[in-house]
């Protein structure tokens, strides 16, 4: 699949385009969802156009009135979208992109549209479909094991081996995900580091202390002075790029393998407020540190008092701070349970989470409508009605 760009549009496309930006800038949120919509039915390459599409439709989405009574019709209109992917796969993309006007984070229907991009040619348009679930959910390993396999697929070797960190970090014991990661580092550096293009061995090792720094930076895993060193390296290219994002979030990653939980945070925020807040996967690894920060604060505070008496001088601190930690804790799950129900206001399960949270957290009149959505999920009526019960009394 050849990506469309703007240039390439028609006059009367480009002219659909431009009023489409415009209506966004203007707030007019829905005539521009018409017109992207309609300029993708002609020209299904333009990924800006599709990008931009989800946006508008999330952030439309974020500004609407949730009613407490509207129920997902999505599903079915998934099932229907995947028989006509068997017979047209470009018209089930079509079918997809209606369900997703309505909800834009809906889990089997990015994975639907995936599908059917794939089978139509436009594989790109399936690695959009997968990231845009992982901006709502940057941990889901299954998730990214098929952005995996896609970038395989397409040859995208670099893109491929970000993927596969990703998991490492997620999950270290993925013995799978280490192994395909190593795979494609082995290519990304055959291309990068000029084994298809040079015209002798002289040509490769012309500069050593290049090769092997870029060979360091596409390992998985990096140890001791290694590690510093690449730390050292990166910050000095940072200092040349203050608002280069990229070399941020790197800098963010190489502490977290440092398990400088601290430092990890403040770059990763920094690169976040690069992106005003706007890339979903460097504000969820912000919080996912800080959760891991508080969650280390508690396991020390509570080996401390389980070891020693109340008579310790320090027991009455070490016993504030560990409610202090707590109330932080709780409030971080509570914010991202909330977020993720911005994105997916029908999502029941997320309804009995958020409602689960803030019972032990002691919110429990904030509770109470979470809960009584909740029991609209058979899976989870009987804990929502148990929480419910403690809520009133």
């Amino acid at each position: 699949m050849a990506i469309k760009t703007e240039k390439e549009l028609s006059e009367t496309q480009r002219s659909h385009w431009l009023k489409a930006v415009a209506a966004i800038e203007l707030r007019n949120f829905g005539y521009a969802i018409s017109l992207l919509q309609g300029l993708l039915k002609q020209e299904p390459e333009f990924l800006t156009g599709r990008r931009l599409l989800r946006r508008t439709e999330v952030t439309k989405n974020k500004a609407a009135k949730k009613s407490l009574f509207n129920i997902s019709t999505a599903p079915i209109a998934v099932m229907k979208a995947q028989r006509e992917m068997k017979r047209d796969p470009k018209r089930a993309v079509e079918m997809i992109e209606k369900i997703l006007e309505e909800e834009p984070y809906h889990r089997q229907a990015n994975l639907a549209l995936k599908e059917a991009a794939v089978a139509a040619g436009w594989p790109e348009v399936g690695v959009f479909a997968l990231r845009t679930l992982l901006e709502e959910n940057p941990r889901d390993v299954k998730v990214l094991h098929e952005l995996g396999r896609l970038h395989h697929n397409l040859g995208q070797s670099d893109q491929e081996v970000e993927v596969y960190n990703r998991i490492n970090e997620i999950n270290p014991l993925d013995a799978e995900a280490l192994r395909l990661g190593k795979d494609a580092s082995a290519r990304a550096s055959m291309t990068t580091g000029g084994w298809t293009q040079a015209e002798s061995y002289r040509d490769l090792i012309k500069d050593k202390d290049v090769a092997i720094s870029l060979e360091q930076q596409s390992r998985m895993q990096l140890t001791g002075e290694s590690l510093d060193k690449q730390i050292a390296e990166i910050y000095a290219l940072h200092q040349a790029q203050p608002e280069n994002v990229d070399l941020a979030r790197r800098l963010g990653a190489l502490n977290e393998q440092k398990n400088d939980i601290e430092s990890a945070t403040a770059w990763y925020q920094y690169a976040a407020d690069l992106t005003k807040g706007t890339d979903a996967g460097l504000v969820r690894k912000v919080s996912d540190l800080r959760m891991k920060r508080f969650e280390h604060e508690i396991a020390e505070h509570e080996e401390f008092l389980s070891t020693h008496g109340a008579e310790h001088e320090l027991y009455a601190k070490k016993s504030e701070e560990l409610k202090i930690a707590k109330k932080k804790r709780a409030e971080i799950l509570i914010d991202d349970a909330r977020k993720r129900i911005e994105r997916n206001p029908t999502d029941l399960q997320l309804r009995f989470e958020l409602g689960e949270l803030l019972v032990n957290a002691g919110h429990f009149r904030e509770a109470l409508p979470e809960l009584q959505r909740a029991r609209q999920n058979p899976n989870a009526r009987l804990k929502a009605m148990n929480l419910l019960g403690r809520s009133y009394s």
